[in-house]
């Protein structure tokens, strides 16, 4: 079973690259989206994680909120609804899965750099405006889903500024008996070849995405306040109280 996934993730790879190198320049951002939803779907397949999405629609123009656990999380995202990611810089030098990021309206941010930021969230904003759904991972880094971090408020500043709705995506992956899993974690100094070998070798696993209605942003808001409701929201799925969001007791 791991032989064969991994041929196959291999061979779904390369068809991404393909579709990409000689579709995508003769193709409109809409049939880029619905391209890369079907791609996102089938990738999780090969990669036996079944999507199960709960709560509300995705709403086009939103701000999307979520925890983050593994590179997985953006597959998971876009076999909902597609969208452009707010991702660390290092992402674009990962062997093939950069490449792909990089040419599916991914926004890589420096960390560190102010002026950098100021650019990223005027192309954040320009894409809300033009009706894509954004979405970005505001701890900053990934945990292994047992656990909620602070989030960076100011990510959130673009959807302020442009009057777009934030919505929030809860984020689990579990057993098919409803079980805690930490397969796809991708955390620490954990190797993406390891993370895959992790996904690989269970048997099927379950990405359980749950979606609150968008909360409104037109008429201003305060981002640290935007920043508190949207974990405050998060934790409750993952049944973390925000008061104790660091406990790193895996939820049952």
């Amino acid at each position: 079973m791991r032989a064969g996934r991994h041929l196959r993730l291999a061979l779904h790879l390369l068809q991404g690259v393909l579709t990409i190198a000689l579709v995508y320049p003769f193709t409109a951002r809409v049939t880029h989206q619905a391209l890369r939803r079907r791609w996102s779907l089938r990738m999780l397949r090969v990669l036996g994680i079944e999507l199960d999405a709960r709560g509300e629609a995705v709403v086009p123009g939103c701000m999307l909120v979520a925890n983050h656990v593994s590179w997985v999380d953006i597959f998971v995202i876009n076999a909902l609804a597609p969208a452009a990611f707010v991702s660390k810089a290092e992402v674009r030098g990962w062997p093939v899965i950069g490449w792909l990021a990089a040419r599916n309206d991914t926004i890589f941010l420096r960390r560190g750099s102010r002026g950098h930021a100021r650019i990223i969230n005027g192309e954040t904003a320009a894409l809300l405006d033009a009706g894509c759904n954004v979405a970005i991972f505001p701890e900053g880094t990934t945990t292994d889903g047992s656990q909620l971090l602070h989030f960076h408020a100011a990510l959130l500043q673009p959807a302020i500024a442009c009057g777009h709705a934030v919505q929030t995506l809860a984020l689990q992956y579990r057993t098919p008996d409803d079980h805690f899993s930490a397969a796809p974690a991708y955390i620490g100094e954990m190797s993406l070849g390891a993370c895959i070998a992790n996904i690989v070798a269970a048997p099927r696993t379950i990405a359980r995405v749950t979606l609150a209605a968008p909360i409104a942003t037109a008429g201003g808001c305060d981002r640290r306040t935007l920043a508190a409701r949207a974990h405050a929201e998060i934790a409750g799925v993952l049944g973390l109280a925000p008061a104790t969001a660091s406990t790193t007791t895996p939820p049952a």
